[in-house]
């Protein structure tokens, strides 16, 4: 397949590495000294499930020069997604699609209203990966690395078929067809701003907070709220869905962080908005309480707008 991937850090290094790998022309959307190592020097993957190294690595920062593909995997932030789908314009042609990565539940809607909802499907994935310095992915965390997608109304289509059969000819990758791509989007969503944000709160590693009964009950409640506002959107989460991210975050590496969490950490402009906040503004519009992750956004939000050159702190 034709594959442009919007995004090279650890998400969209990792799985577009393992596609090109697997012998499909994939091009890199970078920016930076990270594009310009790419250029150079390729791609090297630290990776659980083996290292590899992509070279040469087909990688700009002008999608005007890759022109339409058959699909486009957007692996940017959550915050970047209206943006990207700007910049994305050249690599979309009639019949291209495009399946975003993002840890979030709205990423399809933004897509949708810029570039033509004929063009989008749902997706999602579960890795632990960044960028450790440029043009080197490490893969650190989920064996094998996860990733699911799914035409938005769950219709079988030949072209999920065509991007699953390229993904499984794939080394290190787990991929599926999900049953409901809402479902598993939410579940996802679910995971990830609950770890998120109780990451960012603590500062710790998920080994840290998980073991302890107070900082993992309240992990416990942010998934909670997040499982109320589903139901009350009409997502069909289950029981045990709720179990399998549990389970899922239970045997985490213990010094495992989350992408928001250290973008906090280290100063970053981050997905507060889009995570925590996310919640908190569709429980308000649901009519569903969110008190823990108003607590954790509302704790978080003068770091993120000092982060975004929006807020200054006295000396």
């Amino acid at each position: 397949m034709r594959i442009a991937v919007f995004g090279s850090g650890g998400v969209g290094g990792y799985f577009g590495g393992r596609l090109a790998q697997a012998g499909h022309e994939v091009s890199f959307i970078a920016r930076g000294q990270h594009l310009q190592v790419m250029r150079e020097q390729g791609l090297q993957v630290e990776s659980l499930n083996g290292d590899f190294m992509i070279q040469p690595v087909q990688a700009t920062d002008n999608p005007a020069e890759i022109g339409p593909v058959e699909v486009v995997l957007v692996a940017v932030k959550a915050w970047q997604v209206s943006d990207a789908a700007q910049a994305m314009r050249p690599l979309v042609g009639p019949e291209t699609f495009i399946v975003p990565l993002q840890n979030g539940v709205e990423a399809p809607a933004q897509l949708a209203a810029i570039l033509g909802p004929e063009h989008v499907l749902g997706g999602l994935c579960r890795i632990v990966s960044y960028i450790v310095e440029p043009g080197q992915i490490c893969h650190a965390g989920a064996k094998p690395p996860y990733l699911a997608f799914g035409e938005l109304d769950n219709r079988a289509s030949e072209r999920a078929q065509r991007l699953y059969q390229a993904f499984s000819q794939a080394e290190g990758v787990e991929v599926e067809i999900a049953a409901d791509i809402q479902a598993a989007m939410w579940g996802k969503f679910m995971q990830i701003c609950a770890w998120s944000g109780i990451g960012a709160i603590t500062r710790a590693p998920v080994g840290v907070w998980r073991s302890l009964p107070e900082t993992r009950q309240m992990w416990q409640d942010a998934l909670a709220e997040v499982f109320a506002v589903a139901q009350a959107y009409h997502i069909g989460l289950t029981e045990a869905m709720l179990a399998q991210v549990i389970a899922y975050v239970d045997v985490l590496p213990a010094n495992a962080t989350a992408s928001m969490q250290r973008d906090i950490m280290n100063g970053r402009p981050s997905e507060l908005h889009t995570q925590n906040g996310a919640v908190v503004r569709l429980g308000r519009e649901a009519g569903v309480p969110t008190p823990t992750h108003a607590f954790i956004y509302q704790s978080l939000l003068p770091l993120e707008l000092k982060a975004r050159g929006e807020l200054t702190f006295p000396e």
